[in-house]
């Protein structure tokens, strides 16, 4: 295996990784905001700010009259793109 393929592989691992990271943060205010986390924890406020930043494209992007559908909707729908993305890049970049 040349070197240029092994930093490929760990480039490759690195986005996965990132992505995964990503959707567990996601993921994470999802249970938090489910299970009424208090908001006036330092722990559930990071985790809110991180989740309200990475999905800031998608996390009004439905309108449900319920804000727990909302939020499952919005914030789900950007951790499973990052999830998909992330992936398919890492994927390609395994394959060179």
């Amino acid at each position: 295996m040349s070197s240029e393929s092994r930093g490929a592989n760990q480039a490759g691992t690195v986005v996965a990784v990132v992505a995964d990271i990503m959707a567990l943060i996601l993921g994470l205010w999802i249970l938090m905001y489910l299970l009424d986390a208090n908001r006036a924890n330092s722990l559930v406020q990071f985790v809110h700010d991180a989740a309200a930043w990475l999905a800031g494209w998608s996390h009004d992007l439905f309108t449900f009259h319920e804000a727990w559908a909302r939020v499952v909707a919005g914030y789900g729908l950007a951790a499973v793109v990052y999830l998909f993305i992330g992936h398919a890049i890492a994927n390609r970049m395994h394959r060179h």
